[in-house]
């Protein structure tokens, strides 16, 4: 019997993900999450999990914050990431953020059940058709994931409201917090990421999303 955790924003998809699946994994459980904060709260109150199915831009996770956020803090538990995001680079960089696992959600059940049990077994899965072009991260991108990793995620969405140009009564307005508060956070961003101006800052983390070697 196995225990997933299926994180994902759209429940009709996790329903439906969650009935195929115990077909093919018979008396599994299954906990469910629909954001980066829900889905950390579930592992942290589950923690007998055997793997998580995560989703790549759910609400918390864009920019690989949330594979890089969740394989930094449960590196014992495995992530494969079902995305409808299925690019070759995509899949690299998933890959080199420390999932186990990719596979497009436009996938058969069957493929997805493979990838689990392969996954499971101590494996690591990529689409087949895609294995040649499956590249490494850069060491400048591991580095800076490790350091990604650290933010909180109200100090990365701060970033991300940052690389929008917003300013910090704008990003104060939208979070529902003081203008002190934002100030607060990214003097925490620039800690964490070594920086010294937004818009180093922004360039960092822009860096995860390119840069891939050869």
């Amino acid at each position: 019997m196995a225990k997933f955790l299926i994180a994902d924003d759209h429940p009709l998809f996790r329903e439906a993900l969650k009935a195929a699946l115990q077909a093919h994994f018979e008396s599994s459980v299954f906990v469910e999450s629909d954001s980066l904060d829900s889905t950390l709260m579930a592992i942290d109150t589950n923690f007998d999990l055997d793997i998580i199915l995560l989703d790549l831009n759910m609400p918390g996770c864009e920019n690989y914050y949330g594979v890089i956020r969740v394989c930094e803090d449960f590196p014992t538990i495995p992530v494969v990431v079902i995305s409808a995001s299925d690019s070759a680079q995509t899949i690299s960089q998933t890959i080199g953020y420390g999932a186990k696992g990719f596979v497009s959600k436009a996938a058969a059940i069957a493929t997805i059940a493979d990838a689990i049990n392969t996954v499971l077994n101590g494996g690591t899965w990529i689409p087949q058709e895609l294995h040649d072009q499956i590249n490494e991260i850069s060491e400048e991108q591991k580095s800076i994931a490790g350091k990604v990793a650290e933010l909180t995620p109200k100090q990365f969405q701060v970033l991300k409201y940052l690389q929008e140009g917003q300013l910090n009564k704008q990003i104060a307005y939208e979070m529902g917090v003081t203008e002190a508060t934002i100030k607060a956070h990214i003097s925490g961003i620039f800690k964490k990421l070594d920086v010294n101006t937004r818009t180093q800052a922004v360039l960092l983390v822009e860096k995860l999303q390119s840069g891939l070697q050869g």
